[in-house]
């Protein structure tokens, strides 16, 4: 089943006009930030031409395409929330993908009433109703829509910080911990953008 509407439906119905979905892209890598974005469609409007997926069952192509689609489309808002890696070290990668999202809702532009996260965990401190849904990017409309426009978004990151630290491959891999990923970390020492925190990086950190 492709990602649909019935969760957004289902909360329009109960008189929620602003909800919002959740996901995140970089909870995984070795370097880099994480960052989440928010997706906000407009009450009743259901895109029915827009047949989107889960950004990870999506080629690199196919995610341009959405992400320009669904950036631009006037029933939309979208915001975006992108935490370092100096401060993924500092309060954990949950934490920080937790703080991500606050970010993307503030840079949402709107006030959300109901939020719906990817994953199996709520946002604490913030007065808004919410629900999470584990693979919501495969059931959920507006969390898939955010997943796109993260990872899309992550990626023109890494892409330019390659150009910074070309000889770690960021441009291929991302960050996340390829074997070509590993070998450069070896043989070049982890650089700036490395998480500490992270394993293997953090096995060189204390050696």
């Amino acid at each position: 089943m492709k990602p649909n509407f019935n969760e957004e439906k289902k909360l329009w119905k109960q008189g929620f006009n602003f909800v919002v979905g959740l996901d995140e892209s970089g909870r995984g890598p070795l370097a880099g930030p994480v960052l989440a974005a928010a997706v906000c469609i407009r009450k009743n409007f259901v895109i029915k031409n827009l047949k989107i997926n889960d950004s990870k069952k999506l080629s690199q192509k196919q995610r341009a395409y959405f992400y320009k689609k669904l950036t631009n489309h006037k029933n939309i808002k979208w915001g975006i929330g992108i935490v370092s890696e100096k401060v993924i070290d500092r309060i954990n990668i949950l934490q920080a993908t937790r703080l991500a999202m606050k970010m993307a809702v503030k840079n949402l532009g709107i006030q959300p009433e109901f939020l719906i996260l990817d994953g199996n965990f709520t946002l604490n401190n913030v007065n808004i109703s919410q629900k999470s849904i584990v693979k919501g990017d495969e059931k959920v409309f507006s969390c898939s829509a955010a997943g796109i426009i993260a990872k899309v978004t992550r990626d023109k990151i890494m892409e330019n910080l390659h150009k910074k630290y070309p000889n770690y491959g960021f441009d291929r891999h991302k960050g996340y911990g390829t074997k070509l990923h590993i070998k450069n970390i070896n043989d070049f020492g982890p650089c700036k953008i490395h998480r500490k925190s992270f394993y293997p990086v953090s096995s060189i950190y204390k050696s």
